[in-house]
């Protein structure tokens, strides 16, 4: 029984070292801003916050913060064209 928990334990380890094996479907978060919280979510490959920057732009510091805390993770789909944002 010990074993079987090691073993769990031990390919856990191996997974969480392989995020490409993680693909989001779906996800919301509380974002803590400087002056806010704001709630960013993730779905059909379209970010959205409820901060005010991002009904004006499609993008903001909230969804840019999550791309990178999930940047392995995510699908190329899922990530911001920088150069279509700068334009925007």
């Amino acid at each position: 029984m010990q074993s079987d928990i090691i073993g769990k334990i031990n390919k856990a380890k191996m997974y969480a070292e392989e995020p490409e094996r993680v693909s989001f479907l779906e996800m919301a978060v509380n974002f803590q801003g400087k002056n806010d919280t704001h709630m960013v979510s993730l779905k059909d490959d379209k970010w959205s916050c409820t901060c005010s920057f991002f009904e004006t732009r499609g993008f903001c510091c909230h969804t840019l913060a999550m791309e990178k805390i999930l940047e392995k993770m995510l699908k190329p789909e899922d990530k911001v064209n920088f150069s279509k944002a700068e334009n925007a």
